[in-house]
């Protein structure tokens, strides 16, 4: 178990960028998909205990509009135990609900972050913005902290406490050098202990396993990342199969 030290919040600069994001409503009976969205990331899964599966992607032009596929699947990895409800743009559902440590990856509707992290010096992914990741950049998986999951950048001047090392985003792990926010639990609506730092990122090899979140050969990733860009306004949606086929109509998914 890890021992928290509280960063002190008021040195720390914020770049989560404040964008739209829907609360949770157990009252909503229609499509948690926005009207806006033109790019949707499918991934069903065999059951709820599944690590594995595969990704495809879906277009459309006209809001409401119906969905086409786009591209070929990819295979994808997910949480060492599998899935669990998250917080995004769907209703609350019954079943497993997704908490911090449960290495779970969060199923339901979720919109993607805007910035790519990485190591390289420079993308060149249409449409994305890029932040080099340093040894400043944390992501904070505190649930005490004011910050939970948060993207932070510590100050040139201040010491990084160390047993905040599990937070850095630069680490010395290949996987982590591109990833993208999956808006799950994410600002401004983050409940305490409800999982943080959700992300797709490079998969670790044939058989790996995430502690959450969904990664994905470099080849595949790339290719995704040029299919789809911010301006798309695209969603994840991650559900074990006989959810999907349960919610596959009202939701409206393809």
């Amino acid at each position: 178990m890890r021992t928290w030290f509280r960063l002190p919040d008021f040195f720390l600069l914020l770049l989560v960028p404040c964008l739209a994001f829907a609360s949770p409503s157990s009252s909503s009976s229609s499509s948690p998909i926005p009207s806006d969205a033109k790019a949707l990331l499918l991934a069903v899964t065999d059951n709820w205990n599944s690590t594995q599966t595969q990704l495809q992607l879906y277009r459309r032009t006209l809001p409401n509009g119906s969905w086409s596929l786009s591209g070929s699947p990819k295979q994808v990895h997910l949480g060492r135990s599998g899935l669990a409800w998250g917080r995004g743009l769907h209703p609350n559902q019954p079943g497993p609900q997704k908490r911090e440590g449960d290495k779970k990856s969060p199923a339901g509707v979720f919109p993607l972050g805007s910035i790519l992290y990485g190591y390289a010096d420079r993308l060149s992914f249409p449409g994305w913005r890029y932040r080099r990741v340093s040894d400043r950049d944390l992501w904070i998986e505190d649930p005490t902290s004011l910050n939970y999951n948060r993207h932070l950048i510590l100050p040139p001047h201040m010491a990084l406490p160390t047993n905040h090392l599990y937070d850095l985003m630069r680490q010395d792990d290949p996987a982590h050098a591109l990833k993208l926010f999956i808006r799950h639990n994410a600002p401004p609506d983050v409940v305490p202990a409800a999982g943080s730092a959700i992300f797709f990122h490079l998969c670790r090899g044939q058989d790996s396993t995430t502690t959450g979140c969904t990664s994905l050969e470099e080849p595949d990733f790339h290719a995704l990342l040029n299919s789809f860009s911010p301006s798309d306004h695209p969603v994840y949606v991650l559900l074990p199969r006989i959810d999907y086929d349960r919610l596959r109509s009202t939701w409206k998914l393809p």
